[in-house]
């Protein structure tokens, strides 16, 4: 029966349901007498709760704490083993699949490094497949266990009622992928576990909003820096993020080639791929064969070599560049969403780390509006390597809180060999 909002007896108990499960995730262990203010429940709407998710295996008691005068009063938490994700990096050099508890505690990983096939799509497709078995295999956990896989990609991910998540990749050739089709196909998974796709930006953003340098700040735009760049946008309005093509805002007209194929975009400087090239032309020593985090590491010793010795002076001169054309790109960032602060992650973002940021946030305040670069902090990202893969795994825990701790329905058949056949025609491979 619905009440005059809409809502029905089973959207309420969801509802309530998720607040418990919420409050306990992010602030528990906590009492039942706790869980009364913080959720704006009554105590018997608490109790009732409480006691459906026990009984359903999601929360257990986690010790007790002494009343004023009266009985000690037990603690709940939500139970680590009830639920797991897994979450995979579509990465610049790798493809990276971890396994996750509900409390986001890494039980098993994989990798597969992108070698000179790079962003093939059955490549790709196929180390997803073969890392999620990998880490159930190595978890022992049957496959049916999980709440569902999130992937973070590069690229814009449009979401289709026909064939699921289509990426859209122009910088690494990929050209309306349905990759949650091609992953359903021959998935290690059952139908009743979903595939949970988005950009890799957005989830590194979900990720430090949720546990990292983001939690608490209502407006924040967390950026990506590795081979490209990239960035997420967080508002009161857009709780789950919303991913923002920044590194294609053009910085200088007529300018370098992007490799989206554009003319001055910022990644054009200040992505990795982009700030090795510059290195290389202006006459510096990349590594020959490295990989560009190999290479990336090389050029940091160069231009900040130990005390007593010499700078490069090319790898320096390009670093400075560099850390002026991503302060400028930053300062847009500011003028247009005026957020709280803004969070650099990536692997490229944290080996450049701290000794590259006071140049940024420097060249960010002398080209942004006074007043929001006023109120703006910039900083690095606090959750490591990892973060894309843990705001991957967020995708599924985040849909199994708004369930209210309910698995999701079997996920629907996509019509693969339709498109497969549109993709070989199209396709230089």
């Amino acid at each position: 029966m619905a009440g005059r909002n809409g809502r029905t007896v089973r959207d309420l108990r969801r509802a309530n349901r998720t607040a418990v499960l919420q409050r306990l995730y992010f602030d528990g262990p906590l009492s039942r007498f706790e869980l009364g203010p913080s959720t704006g429940l009554s105590s018997g709407s608490v109790s009732n709760v409480v006691a459906d998710l026990v009984a359903d295996g999601l929360v257990e008691e986690a010790g007790s704490v002494d009343s004023d005068g009266g009985r000690p009063r037990t603690l709940l938490r939500v139970a680590p083993a009830s639920g797991h994700m897994i979450g995979v990096d579509v990465g610049e050099t790798r493809v990276r699949v971890e396994l996750f508890d509900l409390t986001l505690t890494e039980l098993a990983r994989a990798e597969r490094p992108l070698t000179q096939q790079g962003y093939d799509v059955e490549v790709i497709v196929g180390h997803i497949r073969d890392g999620i078995a990998e880490v159930l295999a190595a978890a022992g956990l049957p496959p049916e266990r999980l709440l569902g896989a999130g992937i973070g990609v590069p690229g814009i991910v449009e979401h289709t009622q026909d064939l699921g998540a289509v990426v859209h990749g122009q910088t690494i050739g990929w050209d309306a992928v349905p990759l949650e089709a091609l992953l359903r196909a021959g998935s290690p998974l059952p139908d009743t576990v979903p595939y949970f796709i988005d950009n890799g930006a957005k989830t590194l953003g979900q990720a430090e909003m949720w546990f990292g340098a983001g939690r608490g700040a209502r407006n924040a735009v967390v950026v990506l820096f590795g081979s490209g760049v990239g960035a997420s946008l967080v508002t009161p309005e857009v709780e789950q993020g919303r991913a923002v093509e920044w590194g294609h805002l053009t910085v200088r007209v007529r300018g370098r080639r992007c490799r989206c194929g554009a003319l001055g975009c910022l990644e054009a400087y200040a992505g990795a791929e982009s700030l090795l090239a510059r290195w290389r032309e202006e006459g510096g020593s990349v590594p020959g064969g490295a990989d560009e985090e190999t290479a990336l590491t090389a050029m940091l010793a160069a231009a900040y070599p130990p005390q007593g010795e010499a700078p490069d002076p090319v790898a320096l001169a390009v670093l400075e560049e560099t850390a002026e054309y991503l302060g400028a790109g930053l300062s847009d960032l500011i003028n247009l969403f005026q957020p709280e602060r803004i969070l650099i992650g990536g692997w490229a973002g944290l080996q450049l780390g701290t000794r590259f940021l006071p140049a940024v946030r420097r060249h960010a305040v002398s080209y942004a509006l006074r007043h929001p670069a006023q109120k703006v902090t910039v900083d690095l990202g606090r959750l490591g390597p990892d973060a894309v893969t843990v705001g991957a795994a967020i995708l599924p825990l985040a849909d199994f809180f708004a369930r209210g701790g309910r698995r999701p329905e079997p996920a629907p058949e996509y019509p693969v060999p339709a498109w497969r056949t549109a993709l070989e025609e199209r396709s230089p491979h």
